[in-house]
């Protein structure tokens, strides 16, 4: 998203923990300085994190950069969290006349390359129009859902649901075909152009086929995604056993030790438990 931002002419600074991702910011034109030493000058921050903690440390924490913010900025929260934290978020930054964009994205790390991912948005229309930029640069669809944070994230646990159970799902089918004799490649071949195909067997089941776990979405986001669609769903009453049960998978993934792996790896919770051996391993 960074890197969109830089090709569509802005000034861009940024953090990230990992430094090769810093090196690679500033190859591609990313400014130098310390985002905190520049917070005052700055029109949107961008949070695409893992979690809610994440979030309100990047926001609130003892170097957070809400209190640094002008008035009239406007923060970006593209984590995938709770709706709830996205309500108390928003409450919290107006308090410093900043505006909160509850904004998860959904594309994964193409299409956030290409800044063409979709960005599922709730917020307030100043919000809306501070963050426009950054939106025309980042995204190929941006749905707005509402004039409160919260519903952005709600859609967002709703796609996470489905997004989950079918990786689960085109995982157990995968197998089960390798039970009855059916190689993973003609699985693909079959199945992509059959009923039971989905945007994410279609996506994942071929790193399986390669033996590529890279990971464009890792293992270890899904416990915490899933985690919060039952959470969310408990609070309204719904039960969602199909969802449970794609948890346990991932939950499992993440014990055996995949959990930085690309997420298509709940396979091999599949093929352990039945003795399988999948593409590339020995």
């Amino acid at each position: 998203m960074a890197q969109s931002c830089i090709r569509s002419g802005y000034e861009v600074f940024g953090e990230d923990i990992v430094s090769e991702r810093m090196d690679c910011f500033r190859r591609e034109g990313g400014a130098d300085d310390a985002v905190e030493t520049v917070a005052a000058m700055l029109d949107v921050v961008v949070a695409v994190v893992l979690n809610a903690e994440q979030i309100e440390t990047i926001l609130f924490g003892d170097a957070g950069l809400v209190p640094k913010l002008r008035p009239g900025a406007v923060v970006v929260a593209c984590a995938t969290v709770p709706p709830e934290f996205a309500r108390t978020m928003e409450a919290r930054c107006q308090s410093h006349g900043v505006h909160y964009l509850d904004a998860p994205v959904s594309g994964g790390s193409v299409k956030a390359g290409e800044g063409k991912l979709s960005i599922m948005a709730a917020g307030t229309p100043e919000a809306f129009a501070a963050a426009k930029p950054v939106l025309d640069a980042t995204a190929e669809t941006v749905f707005q859902l509402g004039d409160r944070a919260g519903a952005g994230s709600a859609m967002k646990a709703v796609n996470q649901l489905l997004a989950g159970v079918h990786i689960a799902a085109m995982a157990e089918a995968m197998t089960f075909g390798m039970t009855q004799g059916i190689n993973p490649q003609k699985f693909i071949d079959v199945i992509s152009r059959c009923a039971g195909t989905s945007w994410m067997l279609e996506n994942r089941a071929p790193h399986v086929a390669a033996g590529d776990y890279t990971p464009h979405s890792q293992v270890v986001i899904w416990p915490k995604d899933l985690g919060i669609v039952l959470e969310t769903a408990k609070k309204s009453g719904l039960e969602t056993p199909i969802t449970e049960a794609a948890l346990r998978q991932y939950t499992t993934a993440v014990e055996m030790g995949l959990g930085h792996e690309d997420d298509a790896a709940v396979t091999k919770v599949y093929a352990r438990s039945a003795g399988l051996q999948l593409p590339g391993e020995s």
